[in-house]
């Protein structure tokens, strides 16, 4: 390995642990103060770091700290689902590939950890979870049109669109989320057949 080379994998490496600092120092004090009582220099200082390189990391500030969304990570929400829908078991439906992904996410997971509970219970950080999914539909809508073959008309905008406003709609009720999200799939799937068919 170069030396150029190697140098750069170092800072890649000390890029990815000041972020993932950022995130734990962020998520700390918003589970031990609350949402509201923490600001961008609380969680630059408890990292040990400077709020410039806070927002070096994360240029969205303080919700994107929390939520660990660095500016390497904006496309990894989108890719999960790609890699749900595509990586589905053989006679999987594209629905069920959905619903299963979003069973094993945040408020759905079963673990209702307590970091969970405070992006429920905080409405800024409840409603930059939605526009982080929202940012998925334009992906969503080409990945679904692709599958069934057809163009990206309003019905599949349509269907991706609810299918990415599911994780807010669900999670406001922590102890009914699940059976919400299995609920609310089961009528996609009986409205939207061509996506619930078993490929």
């Amino acid at each position: 390995m170069s030396q150029t080379a190697e140098r750069q994998g170092r800072r890649e490496r000390k890029k990815a642990a000041t972020s993932l600092a950022l995130t734990a120092a962020a998520r700390r004090l918003v589970l031990a103060r609350g949402y509201e009582a923490v600001t961008v220099v609380d969680i630059a200082e408890e990292a040990d770091t400077a709020v410039t390189t806070l927002f070096k990391h994360f240029p969205d500030g303080k919700n994107a700290v929390i939520f660990g969304d660095n500016v390497d990570s904006a496309d990894e929400r989108m890719q999960s689902i790609i890699t749900a829908v595509e990586s589905r078991a053989d006679g999987q439906s594209v629905l069920d590939a959905l619903h299963q992904f979003f069973r094993d996410r945040g408020a759905f997971s079963g673990t209702q950890s307590a970091f969970v509970r405070r992006v429920v219970e905080a409405p800024p950080l409840r409603a930059y979870a939605k526009e982080r999914w929202e940012r998925c539909e334009p992906g969503l809508t080409t990945l679904l049109a692709g599958i069934v073959g057809r163009p990206e008309d309003a019905v599949i905008r349509a269907l991706a669109r609810i299918v990415l406003q599911i994780p807010d709609l669900a999670a406001t009720d922590m102890d009914a989320s699940r059976a919400d999200l299995d609920a609310i799939m089961a009528r996609l799937e009986a409205g939207w057949s061509e996506f619930a068919q078993r490929a």
